[in-house]
């Protein structure tokens, strides 16, 4: 009988990744249904940091800059999009505009000021 039954000696740890995006989803829709700036901008933040953690375990990102600069432009065109129609989502719309810069503000402050990690 195995001791650890269902674990591959190929994976000695569980990813904390799918937690914090099953909690950040949520979070986000919460606080843009609602109208709660900060709430929403909390977990866009919580979803989209998750997403770049999870892609740069996995090996599908070298560093998490990159990836959070798309989700800041996606969060830009989206944010964009409902602040600037005639639909009345104004401060929602900011909400994630909001979250979109500081995902850029963090990206592009990764990419300049973080140092690079030699090849072993």
């Amino acid at each position: 009988m195995d001791e650890q039954p269902g674990l591959s000696d190929q994976y000695r740890r569980a990813s904390p990744w799918p937690l914090f995006v099953a909690l950040g989803i949520p979070i986000a829709e919460v606080g843009i249904l609602f109208d709660v700036f900060a709430v929403a901008v909390a977990g866009l933040l919580l979803f989209c940091g998750s997403v770049t953690g999870m892609l740069r375990e996995s090996g599908y990102a070298e560093t998490p800059w990159r990836p959070l600069g798309a989700f800041a432009i996606l969060l830009f065109v989206v944010g964009g999009t409902l602040a600037f129609t005639d639909v009345n989502l104004v401060t929602r719309g900011y909400a994630i505009i909001t979250a979109g810069g500081l995902l850029a503000a963090a990206g592009i402050g990764g990419e300049l000021f973080v140092p690079k990690r030699e090849a072993v």
